[in-house]
């Protein structure tokens, strides 16, 4: 039986757990946290910020096609597992390496808490056909159930029997129900959230990804969800944005998967064909401050045709359409650093950029289990890509229901932030301005402040970070124009996740844009190891110790701590610039080698054995005066 039969088969039967730690250095300590107190907890807040981890884009049950891939966790699983809690996934017990800070579930709006609804024998639907048809074991029973929705969200024409506003209304308030009590100021925070699942198809009737995650900050939410069914195009969405902010709730949406939105993501025109104007620029920036990077389907930072000079660009690539076999097109619209010159080219031309994106990363699992560790990887779809039971399949396989393989989905990615506290509002505001990074699913946390005065010598100071947040910006700001600045400097630092590899190099990458052209390149700025740059301006590799039959690696190569000073000395003060900090870690191994390890067999020689986990910061932009 192919990997195609067999899984659709299964699915048809079915710390540092926040950053501020000791791995900290005196130095990096930038101010004693004061502790306040709120109603219940006494919560430490640091006005030069702590760093804290989480996951905003998970799936449960109340997701359909979380439910019929075999889900059954709910949001409350999600938030215990997140907390370090042990859970039953897939019949295996569960549980995370180390805890997260904060964690949005964010279920699908169509046909939200539907799936669970019909199942249920003293619901709504008790003693109707579609309960006999969806709690049916018979085998066409089953397939016509998961065929019916499958063609439902192809079409975006929703069956009114699963779209009835009650249960939905129910499913949400169960949503906020969760959120609200697992939220624990100080300790952990839960957001509120959904995922808005625009999918319009292409001429060869595949998905092109248009998806996105939104985030509330507070209790105080609209009545239910808006929904692709009301509507694909983002433009809509953000009106519902704007209203709930108008009732007092502050809210933002962050898009995901570029990689695969066939070009329409970061398209130069909206999705009914018009131009890019001033107006939809500053709205579109408004309401959805940040991009996802990395998650489960691969990164959309860049591809290695777009970024040829860029040695690590050919990472995670992750390149057919949803539940389809067509190659994604990426050439202009799909990737996130070509977008940043797009943005500029664009904002040079209307007077504003409507890609200024901070960056961020998720899982997008449908399993509420946000399992973002290589060597702890329980598999994320539920019967699709159910290790335990299927690893030889999986192991093997070249094709899936979906078109990629099961292989092809990374244990990836989670969201750092740079917050004064631990609580919605503060982490939240933190993710409005930017001040945020994403990973490939560690723990490495990394900082990046841009000026025009900084010197080499303040890095040697014990209170550089407040000094670098008093004469500069972070991550996710502007720096400022000024007619006698000189040369941009940055500092740039990261610290290891104590459970993973060590760290090759920091690198900041600039995308400029001059009389309507955009350039980009990579300036490796820090490194390990006391490597020496070739003739040519190449660093040599950092090296590799993974045993990939064992599946073993070792931290005798690499840094712990890297922590730099750069000068932009080709800074061009007439040229819009997006400035970004990337992290690159040891090689390691990827989670198929830590499966094929331990069932003794090899691994499929068409999967990378290997990983170089990395970590990005939400860029640093400059804007020449006119």
């Amino acid at each position: 039986m192919n990997i195609k039969n067999q899984l659709l088969t299964g699915l048809l039967a079915i710390s540092f757990a926040s950053c501020n730690n000791n791995a900290v250095k005196e130095k990096d300590k930038a101010a004693t946290p004061d502790t306040k107190a709120n109603t219940e907890e006494q919560i430490t807040v640091n006005p030069l910020k702590d760093c804290f981890f989480g996951d905003l884009h998970l799936h449960t049950a109340f997701s359909a096609d979380a439910n019929f891939f075999g889900s059954r966790l709910l949001p409350e699983d999600a938030y215990k597992y997140a907390m370090g809690e042990e859970v039953d996934y897939m019949g295996q017990k569960v549980k995370r390496n180390a805890p997260l800070d904060f964690l949005a579930v964010t279920d699908h709006a169509e046909y939200l808490g539907a799936i669970i609804a019909v199942k249920d024998p003293n619901g709504p639907f008790a003693g109707t056909e579609l309960y006999r048809q969806y709690t049916s074991t018979d085998q066409k029973d089953v397939a016509k159930s998961f065929g019916d929705f499958a063609a439902e969200m192809a079409t975006n024409k929703p069956n009114p029997e699963l779209s009835k506003p009650e249960v939905a209304k129910s499913a949400w308030q169960k949503v906020i129900n969760a959120a609200d009590t697992y939220n624990k100021p100080g300790k952990f925070t839960t957001f509120i959230g959904y995922e808005w699942t625009s999918a319009p198809v292409n001429e060869k009737r595949a998905s092109q990804n248009l998806h996105r995650c939104v985030i509330f900050k507070g209790s105080k939410v609209p009545d239910l969800p808006f929904s692709s069914f009301d509507s694909q195009d983002a433009e809509d969405l953000w009106t519902y944005l704007e209203n709930a902010r108008k009732t007092g709730s502050d809210v933002i949406a962050v898009p995901h998967n570029g990689n695969i939105s066939n070009g329409l993501m970061f398209d130069t025109k909206t999705l009914s064909g018009k131009p890019l104007t001033k107006e939809y620029a500053v709205r579109r920036m408004s309401n959805e401050p940040l991009a996802e990077m990395n998650q489960g389907k691969g990164q959309s930072e860049t591809h290695p045709d777009l970024s040829p000079n860029d040695e690590f660009a050919n990472y995670e690539l992750y390149e057919i359409l949803l539940s389809s076999t067509v190659q994604a097109k990426y050439k202009t619209g799909s990737y996130i650093r070509q977008a940043y010159g797009v943005g500029q080219e664009q904002q040079a031309k209307i007077g504003a950029n409507p890609f200024k994106y901070g960056l961020e990363g998720g899982t997008d699992y449908h399993s509420a289990v946000s399992s973002s560790e290589e060597n702890n990887y329980p598999g994320s779809h539920g019967s699709q890509d159910d290790l335990e039971k299927n690893f030889q399949a999986i192991l093997s396989a070249t094709e899936s229901v979906g078109g990629e393989p099961p292989t092809k989905i990374g244990a990836a990615g989670i969201t750092g932030v740079w917050a004064e506290s631990n609580t919605r509002e503060a982490i939240f505001d933190a993710l409005k301005r930017k001040e945020c990074f994403a990973t490939s699913g560690n723990r490495v946390k990394v900082r990046m402040f841009a000026g025009w005065d900084y010197t080499k010598e303040l890095l040697n100071q014990n209170d550089w970070i407040k000094q670098a947040y008093a004469s500069g910006v972070p991550m996710g700001a502007d720096l400022a124009a000024t007619a006698t600045a000189g040369n941009p400097k940055f500092l740039v630092q990261a610290i290891k996740d104590p459970n993973a590899g060590n760290l090759d190099r920091i690198q900041i990458i600039k995308v400029s844009t001059k009389n309507g052209k955009s350039t980009e390149k990579i300036f490796d700025v820090v490194w390990s190891d006391d490597r020496k740059k070739d003739a040519t301006g190449k660093l040599p590799a950092v090296g590799n110790t993974v045993d990939v039959k064992t599946a073993t690696y070792t931290n005798n190569i690499g840094a712990a701590e890297l922590i730099g000073y750069w000068e932009d000395t080709e800074f061009d003060p007439q040229s819009y610039v997006t400035y970004y900090a990337r992290v690159i870690e040891i090689p390691t191994p990827r989670w198929n080698t830590y499966l094929a390890a331990k069932h003794n067999m090899e691994v499929n020689k068409s999967l990378d054995a290997t990983i170089q986990e990395r970590a990005w910061t939400s860029p640093v932009w400059y804007v020449p005066v006119k």
